[in-house]
């Protein structure tokens, strides 16, 4: 045995002592999956839902509140133009606050008003009309609408915001709409007036007869067709210059 080992040649020895010392590198294996990143998604706001009266689509405001990312549905509502929130909101521009004041319309609007906790005037436009000057203006006097702001927030309870235009009442809303969120009530109504109240409600129509002339007149005449058919000497006694108004209801178109 020692002669074969002595007869291998000399080559053949060192290769079969160097595959001794041969250490195996570990297997590599490629990745050929790619790696993936764990993305945690945020849950999907609803978007809030603002209820505008159907009246309001000639306006800009309901595209507007749309461009804030708000959900706006046209429903027929009795009270206010826009619910959102809890909070009912009546928009006027400055000539519609001005017509409503004159007209009395105005007053029954904020007493419908009251049956929401939270409820707002906005008065819209003054970008480009000023509310009063030092003139009258369609012939109401400065001090007069003075005195009815007052009594909106005194009396009435109802905050007013004066905005810029469209656009800007528009970002208001958005700003209540973006608070939060709270149930708004749908069982409202219109406030139905009585007997006397529709009867003074039909006399104040009249240019210049308010609450108080009305009242007199209806407390003598009884009628709104005694105090027509009544002389002009008549009504003068009761509500003195008011009377001049009366004579439009004999005189021909």
């Amino acid at each position: 045995m020692q002669d074969y080992k002595k007869a291998l040649p000399m080559e053949s020895q060192k290769t079969k002592n160097s595959s001794k010392n041969i250490k195996m590198k570990p297997a590599t294996f490629l990745n050929i999956f790619p790696k993936r990143t764990l993305v945690i998604k945020e849950p999907i706001k609803e978007k809030v839902k603002v209820l505008v009266d159907y009246r309001e689509k000639n306006c800009l405001v309901p595209a507007s509140l749309i461009n804030l990312n708000l959900e706006v549905e046209f429903k027929e509502l009795k009270v206010a133009d826009y619910l959102v929130n809890n909070v009912a909101i009546e928009r006027k521009t400055i000539l519609d606050f001005l017509s409503s004041m004159k007209n009395r319309r105005l007053i029954n609007q904020l007493d419908e008003l009251q049956q929401y906790e939270n409820r707002l005037l906005i008065i819209e436009g003054f970008e480009e009309q000023d509310l009063y000057d030092d003139e009258e203006i369609g012939g109401i006097h400065p001090n007069s609408i003075r005195g009815f702001l007052l009594s909106m927030v005194l009396k009435h309870k109802v905050p007013i915001i004066f905005t810029k235009n469209e656009k800007d009442t528009a970002k208001f809303i958005s700003v209540i709409a973006r608070k939060k969120s709270t149930e708004t009530p749908l069982n409202v109504k219109k406030k139905s007036l009585n007997k006397k109240e529709r009867l003074q409600y039909i006399l104040e129509s009249f240019p210049g007869i308010g609450p108080k002339a009305a009242k007199k007149l209806l407390q003598e005449f009884k009628t709104i067709q005694n105090i027509i058919n009544a002389s002009q000497e008549d009504i003068k006694k009761i509500i003195g210059k008011k009377a001049e108004i009366f004579k439009l209801v004999k005189e021909g178109y």
